[in-house]
């Protein structure tokens, strides 16, 4: 799972516990110039992911890191679908963040309330 904060007019993700391991990344900061918005998207999971170059993806397990498709980088760190929240990006190494959050409405609202 990922937290998500705002700080300095940043966007902030910190992935928890082994999520690290299996994402090879341990926080992500994106400046908030560069988010598009968020929203909540519990069917993504079932989406094709693409090539994972670095990552991992066990099916119906975990699906973390970063993969590629279609000309974009997308990083992932979903075990729960349910819980899933989509951030889109302009003008970074992602194009999109998929990030499983604790509650994934409030995740949304604080990141779009940041962008008013």
């Amino acid at each position: 799972m990922a937290l998500i904060r705002i700080a300095d007019d940043n966007l902030v993700v910190v992935m928890e516990g082994l999520d690290k391991f299996w994402a090879f990344k341990s926080r992500l900061t994106i400046p908030l110039a560069n988010v598009r918005g968020a929203t909540v998207d519990p069917g993504i999971a079932t989406d094709f992911k693409g090539i994972r170059a670095p990552g991992s993806h066990l099916p119906g397990v975990i699906i973390a890191g970063t993969f590629h498709h279609d000309g974009d980088k997308v990083f992932w760190d979903v075990k729960d679908a349910s819980k899933a929240i989509v951030v889109e990006l302009a003008d970074e190494e992602y194009t999109r963040l998929v990030l499983q959050v604790d509650d994934p409405r409030a995740a949304v609202a604080l990141v779009e309330n940041a962008l008013v």
